[in-house]
């Protein structure tokens, strides 16, 4: 017979498996870092509210354009750090003494290695749990869920460089604002901090490999549009890589491929996320891996080990905190309802980069989109063609969307500008329940003169 009905390796969304179902069952929760995952401690929640602070000095920084004058009198970084973790440490440690001491489960803070069928070695690597640091614990499982997320990815020639550097797990903690700082990486990661950084005052260099920033993620025309505007921010360096890096007595000093050195106080690595599916011993367990070291999960999270599943960035084909939870939700139901498994919906799947200006986008580029074989329509709609977009003397935003003129369904939606997180709902929820374009424009009111009013003419358009 298993110890634990359910062992959960990971507490980012996996920590949300422990529902009602499980009230009157042994539980096992397995964490080596912090309780709440990316999301809560690196990720999601504190960049945001970093970009937050950021808005409101970009605000204040742009006010002449609306006849206000004012001046940015100073950035306090301690005290915008300590807002934001602030807030998020207790939520983090009180999840942590949940598990520890609430009813129901058994907390193991360490590193689980799978020495068997749905059976873990847990070595205690952190205090403040009911073992001791160095103990070491086999446990079996029922069923067991692999929820351990992602990890930073720092490109050889740095790591091996011995230089010091930041990821997104640290940088948000620094002591003091740096002077400059240089950050490697223009995808999602490093597009949000060049924002942050920048507006907080800090002289940032940003260098992307490619000829655009958000190329993996974004339509190629919004791509380029939102590299024009990155580079009335900061310093944007395109088809740049870093060839070498040495420490020097005030940071860093990098070697480019093109141009000169460039020395800076600070270096941030943001080239990306990989999961953490190695030194598992998920070989032994009989899970199979994807060649980029995902888990492969079917459409229910069910791993190739029988009893073994997986969710969220771990093996998700996108690493998207919404995306976790809904996988959180499938799985939770399906571990106590074998006879009636609910299925992953990976389709429409929306995601948002919260940089200046913001972007958001949901389904298909129009490349994808002629590439599928679509009738294709496409519209594009500038916010400052809307009565708010005047207000706001908006003169960069734009709604892109694509259609299939057959059908009249929006194929893909992709956003630039003010709100673009928050616009594009409407766009979701369309193209979620297939309602055709032209219903969602006329079948409803908008309300006159709301910024929402740009995705209403950009759907009549389309």
């Amino acid at each position: 017979m298993a110890d634990y009905d359910l062992i959960i390796i990971g507490t980012g969304s996996g920590n949300s498996l422990v529902t009602e179902d499980f009230a009157d069952k042994k539980v096992a929760v397995v964490e080596r870092g912090v309780f709440g995952g990316t999301c809560l401690n690196v990720g999601c929640i504190p960049t945001k509210m970093f970009v937050y602070a950021a808005e409101v000095a970009t605000t204040i920084r742009e006010a002449h354009r609306y006849g206000v004058d004012a001046t940015l009198d100073g950035v306090r970084w301690a005290d915008i750090r300590d807002r934001v973790f602030g807030r998020i440490d207790p939520i983090s440690d009180s999840g942590r003494d949940y598990r520890v001491n609430g009813p129901n489960t058994d907390a193991y803070l360490g590193h689980a290695t799978f020495v068997g069928d749905r059976e873990l070695e847990v070595e205690i690597t952190q205090p403040g749990g009911k073992h001791t640091v160095g103990e070491r614990h086999r446990i079996t499982g029922e069923q067991v869920v692999i929820a351990t997320g992602s990890r930073a990815t720092v490109p050889g020639v740095i790591e091996e460089s011995g230089v010091p550097f930041h990821t997104s797990d640290t940088v948000m903690r620094m002591e003091e604002l740096p002077e400059s700082m240089a950050i490697v990486g223009g995808g999602v990661i490093g597009a949000e901090f060049a924002h942050v950084f920048s507006a907080l005052g800090v002289r940032v260099t940003h260098l992307q490999r490619s000829e655009r920033l958000l190329h993996h993620r974004l339509d190629r025309e919004i791509s380029l549009l939102f590299t024009e505007q990155a580079r009335q921010h900061w310093d944007l360096r395109l088809n740049t890589e870093v060839t070498g890096a040495t420490r020097t007595d005030s940071g860093v000093r990098l070697e480019l491929n093109q141009g000169g050195p460039l020395d800076v106080d600070v270096l941030l690595v943001a080239t990306g996320r990989v999961p953490n599916s190695d030194g598992m011993g998920l070989d032994v367990a009989g899970v199979t891996l994807h060649p980029d070291g995902r888990v492969v999960a079917d459409e229910h999270g069910r791993t190739s080990a029988p009893g073994v599943w997986a969710l969220g960035d771990v093996s998700a084909p996108v690493q998207l905190k919404h995306l976790a939870n809904h996988e959180a939700r499938v799985v939770a139901h399906n571990l106590v309802h074998p006879e009636d498994l609910r299925s992953f919906v990976h389709t429409n799947v929306p995601a948002a980069v919260f940089t200046h200006p913001q972007v958001a986008t949901v389904g298909l580029t129009e490349e994808q989109a002629r590439e599928a074989g679509h009738d294709v329509t496409v519209k594009v709609q500038r916010y400052g063609d809307t009565a708010y977009g005047w207000a706001m003397e908006d003169t960069t935003g734009v709604v892109k969307l694509i259609g299939d003129a057959s059908t009249g369904l929006v194929l893909g939606a992709h956003f630039m500008g003010p709100h673009a997180s928050t616009l594009i709902q409407t766009v979701i929820h369309a193209m979620a329940f297939e309602q055709p374009a032209h219903e969602v424009a006329r079948d409803q009111f908008w309300i006159h003169p709301a910024l929402a009013e740009v995705v209403e003419n950009a759907l009549l358009g389309l």
